[in-house]
């Protein structure tokens, strides 16, 4: 049965899934010299990742020049759609040094379409990516967090990680600048991954505000890859860089 994160808690722990500690993977930045798994009080740096859906939209351009004003570095899960209709904007977040993930072509519940129709959404979307910005995306995000063992397999068969979310924003729902920055600066922890939707006019108008009160209380804007490190995995699905990745069908 599909699940999505709305209704994880608990449930979408049960039935052919395990903690990667019992399968042997370490955690996200053992390696030396990696970001991942640092949290506050642990002797490394306050750490979060933002991350923003459905794009590149109308206002990308205006998030990257706030992001580059400050000094931040996000994380883009974009629409193969989109990314072919403005492949100049994906170019320039990728220059930026921002990272980007596979969102799939045209946002469809992918748990409803055949493993072809799956793998034809996922794989237009990694060449619309490539043919943009030179570089294959390694990270999948599924649209409405939608999921079921089934679709979790296709993706690990491509190689790339699940990347989901502990703060949601909820700005798809209420559109609203300043519910936006307090429901994330309510959520975020260190170690947090936040999930906005670049295309919405009033997600991009909270940024500025948003990353200024962070960088304020001493957090660093990272990427996904940045946050998770060496810990970063084809197969493995994470929800934040405090938690053991899941490992689908085990």
């Amino acid at each position: 049965m599909p699940r999505s994160v709305a209704a994880r808690r608990g449930a979408a722990r049960r039935g052919g899934w395990t903690s990667s500690s019992e399968s042997g993977l370490s955690p996200p930045g053992a390696g030396a010299g990696s970001v991942g798994w640092v949290i506050d009080g642990a002797g490394g740096e306050r750490v979060v990742a933002l991350t923003f859906d459905d794009g590149p939209g109308p206002h990308t351009r205006w998030l990257l020049d706030e992001l580059a004003a400050r000094d931040a570095r996000v994380t883009f899960f974009l629409l193969g759609e989109h990314v072919a209709a403005d492949p100049a904007t994906v170019r320039a977040a990728h220059e930026a040094g921002h990272a980007l993930g596979n969102h799939s072509w045209s946002h469809p519940d992918l748990t409803t379409l055949t493993p072809d129709e799956v793998r034809t959404q996922l794989a237009r979307t990694a060449d619309a990516v490539r043919a943009a910005a030179g570089v294959t995306p390694i990270m999948f995000r599924p649209p409405f967090g939608t999921y079921d063992d089934a679709l979790l397999a296709l993706v690990a068969e491509r190689g790339d990680a699940t990347i989901l979310w502990d703060v949601d924003t909820r700005d798809w729902d209420h559109d609203d600048t300043e519910q936006t920055t307090r429901i994330a600066l309510d959520g975020i922890r260190p170690g947090s991954i936040v999930l906005m939707h670049d295309p919405r006019r009033s997600t991009v108008a909270a940024v500025p505000g948003l990353v200024d009160a962070l960088q304020a209380d001493g957090y660093r804007l990272v990427t996904v890859p940045e946050l998770l490190g060496s810990g970063l995995r084809g197969g493995r699905l994470y929800r934040d860089a405090r938690s053991v990745p899941e490992v689908p069908g085990r």
